[in-house]
């Protein structure tokens, strides 16, 4: 029997126990509810239009008026798996661990249980970046191509792709009639308008403006932008940098046609497969959404536990596994994951490119 801190249960305890890392867009816009948790390996994706609906008025003594129910779209998914895993052997706990005195007295069996810990964070941090690049290409794309490695990370893979619309054209893309740094003079405040009522006019809100830290500077510098600021008799917006979690900044509020927006900033970024730093949201990204306008659903995962030999289904956002081999004298710890981030309404964010390529 292992040591119970390797036991399943405990180790899930201690890992939603854990602060997350990376995750403003998952947290801000993909939130997971109890509900979004299933008990089952696929999850069920529903969602619908927006809708401007207004109740009909109806004469006296007539009763009512049927108003039929808006229909909504539902669809079964497995979500991909993503399962980092980390092994352990007697040279890891012989070793200083990090930040240990020199002349540490701390022994192989204490400095187990340490180990573990710092390496469920760590996995569980790499799973955090994982589902905030699904949540930045969902927003970017309108859905996302994943690779799913069926050998060693960097092999050979097959993709598992999920769009949120049908046909070609992606109805949450719009497209300015000029890059937004063509002219410091450029007409920025009527290309945010025209992606305003693009959800507004479907009945969906429009609250942040999410982007690049460099579209975010040539947004400011805007002379069309700044005079707007500058007005002193109609309160156009503010420049109030405001930090938020994870790499976000709240740099300005601007009103557009009445409605604060908030100008956020995010230079959050992540390592990619070839080893070079990217960022989440792209140059030259400019998305417009709100809170809550996705959520992250999760699969369940089920495994073969090595304490007793049988199967076990785990409803969990995080389920660790561990596995003894004695021959090699080798633990392995493994962090599993189903993540499926999906929007709540047909296209609730809308993407420009904005920038100039580089």
């Amino acid at each position: 029997m292992p040591n119970i801190i390797y036991q399943t249960l405990t180790m899930i305890a201690a890992i939603l126990a854990m602060p997350t890392h990376r995750t403003f867009l998952r947290d801000r816009y993909f939130p997971t509810a109890p509900a979004d948790i299933f008990p089952t390996d696929e999850v069920l994706i529903d969602y619908k239009d927006g809708s401007k609906k207004i109740a009909p008025v109806v004469a006296p003594r007539k009763g009512g008026i049927t108003v039929l129910r808006d229909g909504y779209t539902t669809k079964r998914f497995a979500p991909p798996l993503v399962a980092p895993q980390r092994p352990l052997t007697i040279d890891d706990l012989n070793k200083r661990g990090f930040g240990e005195n020199l002349y540490t007295q701390v022994t192989p069996q204490q400095r187990e249980a340490s180990v573990l810990g710092q390496d469920l964070s760590e996995l569980g941090i790499m799973i955090d970046g994982r589902e905030e690049y699904m949540a930045a290409q969902a927003m970017t794309n309108n859905g996302y191509v994943l690779k799913q490695y069926v050998d060693d990370y960097g092999g050979a893979y097959e993709e598992f792709e999920l769009m949120f619309y049908d046909g070609a054209n992606n109805p949450a893309k719009y497209t300015p009639s000029a890059k937004w740094d063509s002219s410091s003079s450029y007409d920025i405040y009527s290309d945010i308008a025209a992606m305003v009522r693009l959800l507004t006019s479907r009945g969906l809100p429009a609250v942040d403006l999410v982007v690049d830290p460099a579209t975010a500077q040539v947004i400011i510098n805007n002379t069309s932008i700044q005079k707007l600021l500058d007005n002193r008799r109609i309160n156009i917006g503010d420049i109030t940098p405001i930090e938020l979690p994870d790499g976000a900044s709240r740099i300005a509020v601007l009103n557009i046609e009445g409605r604060n927006i908030n100008l956020i900033s995010y230079d959050e970024t992540y390592e990619d497969e070839s080893g070079n730093d990217a960022a989440f949201i792209g140059y030259g990204k400019a998305i417009l959404t709100a809170p809550g306008a996705g959520r992250t659903l999760y699969g369940a995962v089920t495994q073969l536990e090595q304490a007793d030999g049988s199967f076990h289904t785990y409803a969990a956002s995080r389920v660790p596994k561990y596995t003894a081999d004695a021959e090699s004298e080798v633990r392995k710890i493994k962090l599993s994951a189903k993540p499926l981030l999906v929007p709540n309404n047909k296209a609730p964010w809308i993407c420009a490119d904005v920038l100039t390529t580089v």
